[in-house]
């Protein structure tokens, strides 16, 4: 992934810090717990309802065709409060915490994508549709590439956004880079090890949501600071941290499972960032039989929230 690579690498692990986040927080600032509104509340803030079936929670609401959103690490379903509205004038959206997130469940195990696209499919079909339009973003893109091949019925359109599925290149991506030349992926392997981020980040969460918050977007301000609480609440505790390391545990498996997938069918829409476009485009065209990848401007990563109306733009043009 390109980015503005010298910004990230000035604020480094400074910048939680530049965030405002100090040495000497409190426990509920540093993990971000404080005043937290739950998420039956949240949803109700954006018309929405707050359900869950099958080991998922999920938000509910709208009219017209089904339009199933997965978000990414280290956020949950709110990293689309900003569209749902929106969206939901249009479609049914179905905003859905992943395996492992938020209000779902955190088993040990089956943090793979093709078993987490298992499971989305299950909850669509609990709630009465054969098939969806769906869209991923991060580790939510994964799982969305990985429901497409899987279930390729199921799928009517598909839209990734900033991130493609893990390939065997991930094996590639260097750890300590050179100076001027980039700059490192450390949470790739950092969430790799077993026990010890839980031991680390427990009671911390917040400076980890800031790093990200603050080192992608172009302006950090267009991730608010309800959206920071609610990603650090959702990521304070020790199985929660632990679930959404196994998502990048099993980066290893969704290589292999990878290697057998076919190109996707269905209409594929990828939205990047301004810095990825490039990239993932040259990744994504090969991919599918119907792909077409556009930027989103002014956006460093979280597409959704740093120019929600250009993403509400795209998708409903992309799904008519």
């Amino acid at each position: 992934m390109e980015m503005d690579r010298r910004r990230l690498l000035a604020l480094g692990a400074g910048a939680a810090v530049a965030a405002g986040v100090t040495g000497s927080a409190t426990t509920a600032e540093a993990t971000g717990t404080s005043g937290v509104p739950s998420d039956a509340a949240l949803a109700r803030k954006l018309g929405l309802r707050s359900k869950y079936a099958k080991g998922q929670h999920y938000v509910i609401g709208g009219r017209g065709e089904p339009l199933v959103l997965l978000p990414g690490w280290p956020q949950t379903w709110w990293s689309y409060n900003k569209i749902l509205p929106a969206l939901a004038k249009r479609y049914t959206v179905i905003a859905v915490d992943l395996r492992g997130m938020g209000g779902s469940a955190k088993p040990a195990d089956g943090y793979d994508k093709k078993t987490m696209a298992g499971n989305v499919h299950d909850l669509i079909r609990h709630l009465g549709y054969d098939s969806v339009n769906i869209a991923g973003h991060d580790i939510g893109a994964m799982v969305a590439h990985s429901f497409a091949v899987n279930h390729r019925a199921a799928t009517r359109k598909l839209m990734l956004m900033d991130v493609g599925h893990p390939d065997p290149s991930i094996y590639d991506l260097p750890l300590l880079v050179r100076p001027g030349q980039g700059f490192s992926l450390w949470w790739f392997a950092f969430n790799q090890v077993q026990s010890l981020p839980e031991k680390l980040i427990t009671g911390r969460s917040r400076y980890i949501v800031d790093y990200f918050m603050d080192a992608f977007p172009p302006d950090p301000s267009a991730i608010d600071e309800l959206s920071r609480r609610v990603y650090a609440h959702a990521y304070a505790g020790p199985d929660a941290i632990r679930a959404g390391n196994a998502w990048y545990q099993a980066f290893h498996q969704d290589v292999v499972d990878f290697a057998t997938y076919g190109k996707i069918t269905a209409p594929f829409l990828g939205l990047t960032s301004e810095y990825s476009f490039e990239s993932n485009q040259a990744v994504w065209s090969g991919q599918g039989t119907d792909v077409r990848v556009h930027k989103v401007p002014g956006t460093g990563h979280f597409l959704a929230e740093e120019n929600p109306q250009a993403v509400i733009s795209e998708l409903t043009a992309f799904l008519g």
